[in-house]
């Protein structure tokens, strides 16, 4: 019988191989506006890599239902088997649509945390959510109207409401929601997918977006809380079903539907991990990019219980990637 063991080591740095894996299988396919092709290749390519990977994982967040996938799907078991047990959650290609199209911050994403940590949905696919970098940690409440919200993040970051930019996806959804920033006197940036990249652009200190609202997805929701943890920003969401027999769903398991989900219940404990590496360029990294012999990837590689964050620029050789890893780039 083998001993729990916490994952003390920066399990970050083995990770970032399984999301450059994805990027570079992701990113033959850019533009080529087949996203199943490319969410294929990425997949493959990252299910490979997390079996070399020190750690007894389950997949808590995966392709899974929505997707109706048949590899990273809810509760498969990754990793090499030894190590500490782990909690996963995998988005091979955030933004798939945006990769297709050759559009900006498509990115490959996996986060990690320990064993029982994260949120189970329980298939609940959409929740709405708010997020905001660590200048405005306290200053949000999901609960609160728009305009409060807005005019609390720009008095904890010293700025004017009218200096405010908040990152939206580009959904008929957000209709409402829309005119309400735009009365409360605020800027906004449309995106057509990929939150992730977007709740990360509204933690980060190098970006033009002060912060994120909207109704998005709930296994991008709680990849986001991993990484508002290592930034020490903040996420607050509730779950939003989309239809009655999904509301009823989430009822029978349990769920409060009221219920505000904060950083801690989405994702629990103080060692957690973010991984993510370019597929597109966009705000928070450049995108793959090749050579006659090879390839190079931007990657962003964080962990909560230190607060450090990386950035990781790697030059890959085609040759050797193809023998150590049988990827095709």
């Amino acid at each position: 019988m083998s001993t729990k063991q916490a994952p003390d080591r920066n399990l970050a740095m083995e990770l970032v191989r399984v999301t450059e894996a994805a990027a570079l299988a992701a990113g033959r396919w850019v533009g080529r506006g087949d996203k199943n092709g490319g969410d294929g290749a990425a997949v493959d390519a990252m299910r490979e890599l997390l079996s070399t990977v020190s750690m007894r994982g389950t997949v808590v967040i995966g392709e899974g239902e929505k997707d109706e996938a048949p590899m990273l799907y809810n509760g498969e078991v990754v990793g090499n088997g030894e190590g500490p047990e782990v909690d996963v959650a995998v988005d091979p290609i955030d933004g798939t649509t945006l990769m297709a199209e050759g559009r900006p911050n498509s990115i490959a994403v996996i986060a990690v945390s320990e064993r029982g940590t994260m949120f189970d949905p329980s298939a609940v696919f959409y929740m709405d959510k708010i997020a905001v970098g660590p200048a405005a940690k306290g200053a949000i409440d999901i609960n609160q109207s728009v305009e409060w919200n807005i005019n609390s993040v720009a008095a904890a970051k010293g700025i004017d409401v009218a200096d405010m930019t908040v990152v939206v996806l580009d959904r008929p959804r957000h209709a409402d929601l829309l005119s309400q920033i735009r009365e409360a006197g605020a800027k906004i940036r449309l995106i057509s997918d990929g939150d992730v990249a977007g709740a990360v652009a509204a933690a980060g200190d190098y970006s033009t977006v002060d912060m994120l609202m909207g109704i998005g997805g709930t296994p991008e929701g709680i990849i986001s809380a991993v990484a508002m943890k290592c930034m020490g920003g903040e996420i607050q969401g509730k779950l939003w079903p989309t239809d009655d027999a999904e509301r009823q769903k989430a009822i029978d398991a349990g769920h409060d539907l009221d219920r505000v989900l904060t950083n801690d219940i989405l994702v629990g404990g103080e060692n957690s991990f973010f991984c993510a590496t370019g597929v597109t360029n966009g705000d928070m990294l450049r995108g793959v990019t090749y050579r006659p012999n090879g390839a190079t990837t931007r990657s962003l590689v964080m962990r909560s219980r230190s607060g450090t964050i990386r950035t990781v620029e790697a030059v890959h050789q085609t040759s050797k990637l193809r023998e150590y890893a049988r990827l095709d780039i």
